[in-house]
C-alpha cells in the first residue's frame, strides 16, 4: 500500500515531533530546546508541502506540453503536400509554438497560491475544438442598459462560409461569477445559436470566483474614480484569463468586444493580410483603430503579452499596457519619440480599412455612455439594389418609419417592419404576368444581422393551371405544393436567405409571395429583392 507523499511527510514530520518531545522529557529538558526542535520540523513540513504543491504544478504542466507536441505532430502527419492559401495560413507560425507556460502567475497573483483552481475556467458550453487557424476572444459582462451580444453573434456570422466556420472557434468569456447570469447567456446563444453550439465553433466560459483579487485597495491614477479604477483593474484581468485560454487552440488570435459589427468578408481579409506579413517579425495586426478591438495576435505569444499585462494590471488600461509593451521592446529611450513611433511601426502593423465597428452605447462602466466610433470602418450599403419587373407591392405587416416596401423594392433603401406574426405576408403582384427566372431575397443586414425572415415560404400565383403530362415526375410535387387560395410553394428561407430559380416550367406568373408561418420577436428587415425575369 502506497502513502500519497504529503500524508507520509505529515506522519514522518508528526512522529519526529512526538519523539523529539518524549526525548525532552525523559531527560528533563527545558521547553526552549524543545521549541527549536518543533519550530524546525513543523517548518521543514511546510517545505515539503510546498514541494509537493509545486511538483503536482509541474506536472500538469509537463501534460500540456506534451498534449501540445501530439497535436502539432498529428497536425504535420495528416497536412497534404499541396499547401493551399488557406492551409498556408493555418501552418504559419507551426514551428516553435510550444507553450511557454505562465508560471509566474501567482506572483502577480500570489492570492492563487490559496486557490490552485483559480486559473481554470468553467467551461459552460463547448466541443473542446482545438488546431484551428483563427480563435476569436470575445469578453462580456452585465450591463445596465443594453445586451449588444446576439447582435454581435450575428454580425459575425453573417457571411461566413461552411470552410471559415470549420477552421475557427469563437470563445465567449462571460466575466461574471453570478452563476444564474452566466447560465441564462449560455441558454440565450443556445437557443440562437443551436447548429454552431453543436458543430463546435462556440464555446462559452466563466471564471471561478477565486481568479480575482480583492479590488478594495487599489490606487486612484490619472484621476480616474474609484469604480472607473476597479473597472479597468478587472478588465485586464478578464483580458488576460481569456487570452491564456485562447492560446494553446489555434494559430491566431483576434481580440473583439461584445458591441461590435464586422464587415461581411472580414474572416477572408484577415487571413489574406496575415498571409501577407508571413516574413515580418509582427506582434499585432490591427483591424480597427479603437481601443483592443480587432487586434491579432500569434498565439505563441499570448504567455509574453498577458504577463506583461499583469505586471501593471492595476496601473493602468488595456490598450495603453499594450503600447508600453511594444516601447519597451523596440523604443530607444535617447531617441525621439519619431523615432520610436517608427520602430513600433514595424510590430503593430495596421489593416486599412477598419474591418470592425463599435456600436454599443451604453458602456459595460455603470453610467457610461460612450459613442466612441472608428472612422476608418468602411460602412458597406445596408442594402443591394436590383431592377425588378413593374409590380405592385403590398404588406400585412407595421413598417417602421419610411423603411417602405416600395423603396425597397426600387432599389432606394431597405425595407424594414416590426415584428411578424404567423399569417403576415409581403406581396408582389406584377403589372403583366411574366415567366420567371430566379429570384432572390435576403434579410437581416451587417448592422441589423438579427432581423432575418424565419419560417417562411415563397409562393407563386400562376396565370394558367399547370400542364401536369409535361411536368412529368415533378408533377406529383406540384400538386402537393398547392395552398388551398392557389397560390404554389416553391422555395422556402434558410438562415434568412430564399434564392431559387424557376424557368419556364411554372408558366406565365400573376403574382409572388412571401407567407411568414409563425410569430417572431424579431423586426423584418429585407435588404436584397430580385426577381429576375425570363
Amino acid at each position: 500500500m502506497r502513502l500519497r507523499l504529503g500524508s507520509a511527510l505529515t506522519f514522518v514530520c508528526l512522529s519526529a515531533t512526538f519523539s523529539f518531545t518524549w526525548y525532552a522529557a525523559w531527560n528533563g529538558k527545558g521547553g526552549s530546546s524543545l521549541d527549536m526542535y518543533q519550530r524546525q520540523l513543523l517548518e521543514l513540513h511546510q517545505r515539503l508541502l510546498y514541494a509537493e504543491k509545486e511538483n503536482k504544478k509541474r506536472s500538469r504542466e509537463l501534460n500540456t506540453v506534451l498534449n501540445e507536441i501530439k497535436r502539432v505532430v498529428n497536425e504535420r502527419t495528416n497536412s497534404s503536400t499541396n499547401v493551399t492559401d488557406f492551409a498556408k495560413w493555418k501552418m504559419l507560425s507551426l514551428t516553435n509554438r510550444l507553450p511557454v507556460h505562465l508560471t509566474n502567475i501567482h506572483y502577480y497573483l500570489p492570492h492563487l497560491q490559496e486557490h490552485e483552481d483559480g486559473i481554470n475556467p468553467n467551461v459552460v458550453i463547448g466541443q473542446g475544438r482545438t488546431g484551428v487557424s483563427l480563435v476569436m476572444g470575445i469578453p462580456t459582462v452585465r450591463r445596465e442598459k443594453q445586451n449588444y451580444l446576439m447582435n454581435t453573434l450575428n454580425s459575425l456570422f453573417y457571411d461566413m462560409s461552411a470552410e471559415q466556420k470549420n477552421n475557427c472557434v469563437i470563445v465567449i468569456f462571460v466575466a461574471e461569477v453570478d452563476t444564474d447570469y452566466v447560465n441564462s447567456i449560455a441558454e440565450s446563444i443556445r437557443s440562437n445559436f443551436p447548429n454552431d453550439i453543436l458543430s463546435g465553433v462556440l464555446e462559452v466560459i466563466s471564471p471561478p470566483a477565486s481568479y480575482y483579487p480583492k479590488f478594495s485597495n487599489l490606487r486612484e491614477t490619472f484621476g480616474d474614480s474609484a469604480n472607473r479604477v476597479r473597472w479597468r483593474t478587472k478588465q485586464n484581468l478578464d483580458y488576460s484569463f481569456l487570452m491564456l485560454y485562447a492560446k494553446p487552440k489555434g494559430t491566431f488570435y483576434l481580440q473583439l468586444e461584445d458591441d461590435i459589427i464586422a464587415k461581411p468578408s472580414y474572416v477572408q481579409d484577415i487571413k489574406n493580410f496575415a498571409v501577407q506579413q508571413e516574413s515580418k517579425e509582427w506582434m499585432i495586426l490591427e483591424f480597427s483603430q479603437l481601443g483592443f478591438i480587432g487586434k491579432l495576435f500569434r498565439c505563441r505569444d499570448i504567455p509574453l503579452i498577458v504577463e506583461f499585462f499583469l505586471m501593471f494590471y492595476k496601473d493602468k488600461p488595456i490598450d495603453w499596457l499594450l503600447d508600453h509593451l511594444l516601447w519597451v521592446k523596440v523604443c530607444n529611450p535617447e531617441k525621439d519619440a519619431q523615432h520610436c513611433e517608427k520602430q513600433k511601426a514595424y510590430l503593430r502593423i495596421r489593416y486599412k480599412p477598419s474591418l470592425f465597428q463599435h456600436v454599443g452605447i451604453h458602456s459595460s462602466l455603470a453610467g457610461k455612455i460612450q459613442n466612441l466610433k472608428d472612422k476608418d470602418f468602411e460602412k458597406n450599403s445596408l442594402f443591394k439594389a436590383h431592377t425588378n419587373p413593374p409590380a405592385e407591392v403590398t404588406t400585412s405587416l407595421k413598417v417602421f418609419q419610411h423603411f417602405t416596401l416600395e423603396k425597397a423594392y426600387k432599389g432606394e433603401e431597405c425595407f424594414w417592419a416590426i415584428s411578424p406574426v404567423a399569417g403576415d405576408y409581403i406581396l408582389f403582384s406584377f403589372w403583366h404576368p411574366l415567366e420567371i427566372e430566379r429570384y432572390l431575397f435576403r434579410s437581416g443586414n451587417m448592422e441589423h444581422p438579427g432581423d432575418k425572415l424565419f419560417n417562411t415560404t415563397v409562393e407563386v400565383l400562376l396565370q394558367n393551371d399547370i400542364n401536369l403530362q409535361s411536368a412529368g415526375k415533378y408533377a406529383q410535387n406540384l400538386k402537393n405544393l398547392k395552398t388551398q387560395n392557389g397560390y404554389l410553394q416553391i422555395g422556402a428561407f434558410e438562415n434568412g436567405i430564399a434564392d431559387g430559380a424557376i424557368g419556364p416550367l411554372l408558366g406565365k406568373i400573376k403574382a409572388l409571395r412571401l407567407s411568414i408561418r409563425s410569430s417572431s420577436p424579431m423586426w423584418v428587415l429585407l435588404s436584397e429583392i430580385l426577381i429576375k425575369p425570363l
